[in-house]
């Protein structure tokens, strides 16, 4: 089932967003050689608290999950796309990293992600994160009254496979509201004209991957939690929570 946002709805997630768009900004800042996974998350849980905001993720516990989420934040390196664990890992130069972050406040959830590199990129990084937030700002033109979701999968397909990457299609996009994930699931690839058709009040989460060997497989790490690219190549995860108007979409994560 999914649930039509009103106005008022859709500004508490906004300042949920807004929650999200400074773990982002401070984590991004913080994030330096040396500076440890476990770090990084205590930092966003400092932040978070500050702003009278709850995490989606802490205790987070789905079914292809080994355990329950042990952080507020989710920090993916290099060749992890998703769902990597803060662990006392400490950044080196040229890590390429993806904050996955959650929040609530008064029950009504957003949802985000960045990629970036940590001190001097290695080639081809800038292109693979450049391509990503291509991606998403072009699904996000396509999240309008009357689109159907898969001319938001097509659209961002078509540019990620043009530039030879990877993506994965089970862990995608998603319906954001009362919970971080609802109905329905907004695909990273699709066919034009099909799928659910969007309606004003929807908010969804947009949220392309890519693997930069140009596979789509992947596997699970030891953890339990963390995806990893199937081939061990790099990878980068982008994401912003969209709210479906009619006046067109409208970003919730960002500052």
């Amino acid at each position: 089932m999914i649930e039509l946002k009103t106005a008022a709805e859709i500004e508490v997630m906004r300042e949920a967003g807004r929650v999200v768009a400074a773990v982002h900004a401070q984590v991004r800042s913080y994030a330096t050689a040396g500076v440890s996974l476990r770090e990084l998350d205590e930092l966003a849980r400092q932040i978070m608290h500050e702003a009278g905001a709850g995490s989606s993720f802490l205790g987070y516990h789905p079914a292809f999950g080994a355990t329950p989420y042990p952080g507020v934040i989710c920090t993916s390196v290099n060749e992890i796309m998703l769902h990597g664990l803060p662990t006392g890992y400490r950044l080196r130069d040229g890590d390429l990293l993806s904050i996955d972050c959650g929040a609530h406040i008064d029950g009504w959830h957003a949802d985000g992600a960045v990629s970036f590199c940590v001190g001097r990129a290695r080639q081809g990084d800038g292109d693979l994160i450049r391509t990503a937030e291509h991606m998403l700002a072009a699904g996000i033109e396509k999240a309008v009254p009357g689109a159907r979701l898969g001319d938001i999968g097509q659209t961002m397909s078509r540019i990620g496979r043009a530039a030879g990457y990877g993506i994965q299609q089970d862990f995608a996009g998603h319906g954001i509201g009362r919970a971080m994930h609802e109905e329905p699931f907004v695909p990273n690839v699709g066919r034009r004209g099909h799928g659910l058709r969007l309606r004003p009040g929807m908010v969804i989460a947009i949220e392309p991957s890519l693997m930069a060997g140009g596979r789509d497989d992947y596997a699970m790490a030891e953890d339990g939690w963390s995806l990893c690219s199937g081939d061990g190549s790099r990878t980068v995860h982008v994401e912003h929570s969209v709210a479906i108007t009619d006046d067109g979409p409208v970003i919730l994560t960002l500052p």
